[in-house]
This record gives structure tokens, sequence and C-alpha cells, in this order.
């Protein structure tokens, strides 16, 4: 063979390229809404805040080569639109509308001649391969103390043993009937809740469990919700009571930016639990509708989208907790209130099913909390059976409940927890 090598990978002669695929990369990642664009150069595109047109150039030659890709994995939520600028695109002139709009995806494309013009060599979708660390650290929160007024706003840090500490001062508006979830792989969110009047403030917990001060609320104001991550990365506040229950729900960022309202899926209600599942996806389960104890449940996808009520296992009940537990993300439910104090719990598969009950271990009470800890555990803590308590719970990495374990710190109950922290 002779001749020189091109810097195109798709041209017999030319330069040898000194870049990966034959292309040079741009060091600027695209965030504007609109970008104009050269053969021989691969371009991240960032579409997070907006879609975008890519402009190719007004000219090309056989073999000019373009590489597109996804960035942030939203283009799913908002995509990219190509503009061939008097060229053909697959055979069509630019009048016809390009899009590409599918997280994780990357366009490689090709020119040919003026008849077909730019030609896809490649569109394809690159699935998400790493998956965030679990979370080692748990954070019980706020609630109401044993004389039945006082609000609290003190916490107890979990370690990665899942040995609680004594209390720590609180920060931020006592309050009691709140949630609580995990989000940005390392942190934790307090939020809603009941302070005297319903409230949408939140809280945010760093990774070394510190609780920031309050920060101004959105989204509607009620009590009795439940929260949970997905997305291995986010949050979502939903159902709860403003009045009478409600089924909206509120999704927070990576950053711990909650949205507003988005309109609920499934039956109103309120004192109920969730938790996640599945590595990525949350379920939210029974409940209070306002006039019956229920025992369905709804499950979040990987984006934060509630599906339509799911027939309930177990017995129907309210004012119980949820937690993660398990290698490969199952959950489980346990105890509440049905008339009577309850100790059962049901565990949740990795594929969202919820099996029948299983008998409880464990002081029988409601209005309690829990929470994911040293990576595939959980625990239950706090609330109220005879009286007000601070016994905790285990929960073993197949999902086996322990005896009680003495509590620490203030009894109370209405309290809110979550994992935190990816070190030990």
């Amino acid at each position: 063979m002779s001749g020189i090598v091109q810097n195109n990978i798709l041209r017999s002669s030319g330069t040898i390229a000194v870049s990966a695929a034959g292309l040079n990369w741009s060091d600027t990642i695209i965030t504007g809404s609109t970008a104009t664009v050269e053969a021989g150069f691969g371009y991240w595109i960032n579409t997070t805040s907006n879609t975008c047109t890519i402009t190719l150039p007004s000219s090309a030659e056989k073999g000019d080569q373009i590489v597109l890709i996804d960035y942030a994995r939203t283009w799913g939520t908002n995509s990219i639109f190509i503009d061939s600028n008097g060229l053909n695109y697959q055979g069509n002139d630019d009048t016809y509308t390009v899009e590409y709009n599918t997280d994780g995806q990357s366009v490689n494309i090709v020119y040919s001649d003026s008849t077909k013009g730019w030609i896809p060599l490649e569109d394809d979708v690159t699935a998400e391969a790493p998956v965030a660390p679990p979370t080692q650290k748990a954070l019980f929160g706020y609630g109401l103390a044993s004389d039945g007024s006082t609000k609290l706003s003190i916490t107890n840090l979990v370690n990665s043993s899942g040995v609680v500490a004594t209390d720590t001062t609180g920060v931020g508006t006592a309050r009691d009937e709140l949630a609580a979830s995990s989000y940005g792989g390392d942190k934790e969110i307090f939020g809603y809740g009941n302070s005297g009047s319903v409230t949408a403030i939140t809280n945010l917990v760093s990774s070394s469990g510190v609780v920031a001060t309050d920060t101004t609320g959105v989204g509607t104001a009620r009590d009795r919700l439940a929260a949970a991550s997905y997305g291995n990365d986010k949050a979502i506040f939903a159902y709860g009571r403003t009045g009478s229950p409600v089924s909206l729900k509120n999704l927070v960022s990576n950053t711990g930016v909650v949205a507003s309202d988005a309109t609920g899926v499934g039956t109103a209600r309120r004192s109920l639990a969730a938790a996640s599942y599945g590595e990525d996806k949350a379920i939210f389960g029974y409940g209070y509708n306002g006039s019956t104890q229920v025992s369905m449940t709804n499950l979040v996808s990987n984006t934060g989208v509630v599906a339509s009520d799911v027939t309930g296992v177990g017995t129907a009940r309210n004012s119980l907790a949820a937690c993660s537990y398990g290698s490969t993300g199952q959950a489980i439910f346990g105890y509440g209130y049905n008339g009577s104090n309850l100790s059962l719990t049901n565990l949740v598969t990795n594929l969202g099913v919820v099996g029948s009950d299983v008998t409880g271990v464990g002081t029988a009470r409601n209005v309690l909390t829990a929470a994911g800890y040293g990576g595939d555990k959980g625990i239950f803590g706090y609330g109220q059976g005879a009286s007000y308590t601070s016994v905790t719970n285990l929960v073993s990495n197949t999902g086996v409940v322990s005896a009680d374990v003495t509590g620490v710190g203030t009894a109370r109950r209405a309290l809110a927890a979550a994992g935190y922290s990816t070190s030990a």
C-alpha cells in the first residue's frame, strides 16, 4: 500500500491523525441553544437547560466527519436538532426536521455526496455504566417529643455499623410529619412537614451529615408525605396531606433543588411510606386515603415518572416506614397502624414486587421512620407504641429484622430519616 492517511478515518490518503478516531475534539462543552460545527471535530452537547440546534458546514467534501455526543445524558428531555445548512441529510433537503432525542445518544455522521449528503455512520445509545456507590450512614431528624406538643429539630447520626449516636442540636425549623430522602449519591434532604401549620421548607444535609438552615419551600405545603431516591442521584417527595390527602409530587435534582408541583398519579393519600428499589427506582406504598387504610403501591421509574396504582399486598395500614436493603436493590415496608400498632413487614423485590406479610419482630409501633445504611442494610427507628420510643431495629442485607436495640437519643414520633455519605 502506498500513500498517506488523512485526518478523517474514512479517507484513503492524507496525514496521520494524532487524535482519537482521527478527530479533533472541541475543548468547549456546548450548552447554548444554537451551535455551528466544523468537519473533522467531535463535540460534547449539554442540553441540561435547553434544546440545541446544531448547524452543519455549508460545504463539505466526501468523507468529512462530525461526531456529536450527549454530554449530560439529557437529550431525552431536551433534544438536539440538526440544520444541514443547504446540504442534504440522508437524502433529504434541509427543510426536513432532523432530531435526536434519546438520553446517552451519540451521532457519528459522514458526508457522502450531493445526493445523499450527510449520512449517520452510527447513532448509538450508550447505557450508563457507572452506578453510584451505596450510602453508608444515615440520619434521623426532627419529630414530635413525648409531651405530644413540642416539635423538634434534633438529629441523630447512624454510623456504617448501624450504631445510633446521641442527639445533635437541631438546625432549621422544628417540625414533625415530614419526609426525607437521599440525593446526589451521598447527601440527604429533609422536606415539608408541620411546624404548627403545614410547610414546604427543606433542609439539605451534606455528605458529612451536617444539616443546613432552612431553604424556602417549593410546591404545596403539606405534611404526612413520603420521599425516596430514584435515578441513582435524585429524589422525589409525593402524596401527603394539606387538609385532605393529595397525590401531587415534587422532584429533587441531584444538586438538591426542589421542583414545583407535578400532577399526582394514583390514589391521593397520606401517612404512607416510600423507598428506593432496583438501584434506580422508587416505590410508594400503603397509607390512608381519607376514609380507609390501603395497601396499594405506586412504582416510580428511573426518570421520576409515577405509575398508576398496583393492587395492594399485605395488611392495609398507615403510619409505617420503609427503606432499601440488599446488594441488588430490594426494599422493606414495616410496622404501622391499622386500628392497633403493628410490627409486621413486607419485602419488595428488585423488580418492585411486594411480598406478603412477614411476622413482625420488635416493638409494634407507628409513626416511625427508616433508612438504609452500611451499603446494603436498613434501620427502623423511633415511633409510638404504648408510649413514644427511641428503640431501633436493624435490617440485614437479606431483609431479616432484628430484635429491639435499646434506644439512643430523645424518644419521639413523626420524624424522618435517610441515608447519606458513601464513606464508611
